[in-house]
């Protein structure tokens, strides 16, 4: 039985989808992972019939969710996206496996997810483009374990009826970083200044589903194929919109703080490569060097 109360089961129909059956476009959207003996757990409305659409004025908005053992925050970031004012949300968690309790939080919450699935993976960003794969809504985003939107009202806010966002294949906003003792408003930056580097979090962002299906994350790379989508998306002149709003908030010392270098480095190959880049890249890596000398005398 499902509660009306959740973004996510206010506008449910049993009609199902013409996307699950007839690829649009020439990229399918899957209703679930294919079956496998490395399926550990599989749930959700759309297993029992109930599906999300999209219209003209209530976009539906896809939200997935990777998690790999990560039971300490998964809950949190779950209450995060259902309890959102916005009253079209499909919601899609992708489990690496875990062990930990993660599932047990997932299947009490299965009545407001509609589709979660837990099977091994190749990383996250196998996990992820899982998440594109299986998306239907108009747009997608990803709040991973651990992360969660800036406030109930951040959906409705962006997705309002002034808003249409008419040619548009990127959003994105400000982010909080939440620090062992502080709190930060990390303002986006200019999408012409992605050479430099990250100017918003993928949190922050909105991205149009079928632009998503057409450029999924590379999995070659292990700590910046996000960065590399919006690089790249900028580059072939996708038009990518900044919103005045505080979209997420996020937890210092993730993969790209913890290997500082290292995500400097692959942000540094992706780039288009020129004088002044390898200086700015050179000053980056030698100023986090000297820092973490500091840090350590």
């Amino acid at each position: 039985m499902t509660t009306p109360d959740y973004s996510t089961t206010r506008k449910l129909t049993s009609e199902k989808p013409a996307c699950f059956d007839t690829p649009v476009d020439g990229m399918q959207t899957l209703l679930k992972t294919p079956d496998s003996e490395q399926k550990i757990a599989e749930g959700g409305l759309r297993l029992q019939g109930l599906y999300k659409t999209s219209s003209e004025d209530k976009p539906l908005i896809t939200v997935v969710t990777v998690v790999y053992n990560g039971a300490e925050f998964l809950e949190e970031t779950i209450k995060s996206v259902i309890e959102q004012t916005y009253d079209n949300v499909e919601y899609i968690i992708v489990d690496g496996g875990s062990t930990d309790g993660t599932l047990e939080i997932i299947k009490k919450y299965g009545h407001a997810i509609d589709y979660w699935v837990s099977e091994p993976d190749k990383g996250i960003y196998d996990a992820m483009n899982k998440g594109i794969d299986l998306g239907s809504g108009e747009w997608i985003n990803f709040m991973n374990a651990g992360d969660f939107f800036y406030a109930s009202e951040t959906l409705l806010k962006v997705f309002n009826s002034k808003n249409t966002f008419t040619g548009c294949h990127v959003i994105y906003g400000d982010h909080e970083v939440r620090y062992p003792n502080k709190r930060k408003i990390v303002k986006a930056g200019k999408v012409k200044n992605l050479w430099k580097g990250s100017q918003f979090c993928h949190q922050s962002a909105f991205v149009r589903m079928s632009t998503h299906k057409k450029y999924k994350f590379n999995l070659c790379k292990k700590i910046a194929a996000d960065f590399e989508f919006f690089y790249k998306a900028h580059k072939v002149g996708l038009d990518m919109t900044v919103i005045p709003l505080t979209l997420s908030r996020v937890s210092s010392g993730g993969i790209s703080d913890t290997k500082r270098i290292d995500s400097i480095l692959e942000r540094w190959l992706i780039v288009d490569k020129n004088h002044r880049v390898s200086l700015f890249y050179t000053y980056i890596i030698l100023t986090v060097m000297l820092k973490d000398l500091v840090k350590n005398a």
